[in-house]
């Protein structure tokens, strides 16, 4: 195989990865109107980072269009972490079936340790057990679609 043809095997993965952490995200949202709707979770973390730390930035935006742009930017973050998946040495990924559950609850701990306590998202103090444990399921979601629970078909 050449340089150009692994190049180009390289970038078809990470691209591969990133639609997968998208469509991870999704799953991961329709989990979330569960949880909500049974009084599990007050509202979701991207809805709280926006109505705590973007209510100017989203206002600018047209009112009937403002919750798909909070789901389009969770769909992009998690996108994101599905390319941040598949720059992880191959070994762990491909050969360690727990190895996306493990990733999306660490995404998760970054989150709740890191990331709002830095915004400041009241949430992160405030968070009732059941919560947490609605986020950590969503997120172990997020991890088993990431890896795609088998391993699918290679040409």
């Amino acid at each position: 195989m050449s340089h150009a043809s692994d190049d180009i095997a390289a970038a078809t993965e990470i691209a591969h990865a990133g639609v997968r952490g998208a469509i991870a995200a999704m799953a991961m949202t329709g989990m979330r109107v569960v949880t909500v709707e049974l009084g599990l979770l007050k509202e979701s973390p991207p809805q709280g980072i926006v109505r705590q730390r973007a209510r100017q930035l989203i206002r600018q935006a047209p009112r009937r269009h403002r919750r798909a742009i909070v789901e389009l930017a969770h769909w992009g973050y998690g996108g994101a972490g599905g390319i941040g998946f598949a720059l992880l040495p191959r070994s762990v990924r491909s050969r360690r079936r727990w190895a996306g559950p493990i990733y999306g609850l660490l995404i998760w701990l970054g989150f709740e340790l890191g990331l709002a306590p830095l915004l400041g998202l009241r949430e992160a103090r405030e968070r009732r057990l059941v919560e947490r444990a609605a986020l950590a399921a969503d997120h172990l979601l997020y991890g088993l679609v990431l890896s795609e629970i088998r391993a699918r078909p290679r040409s």
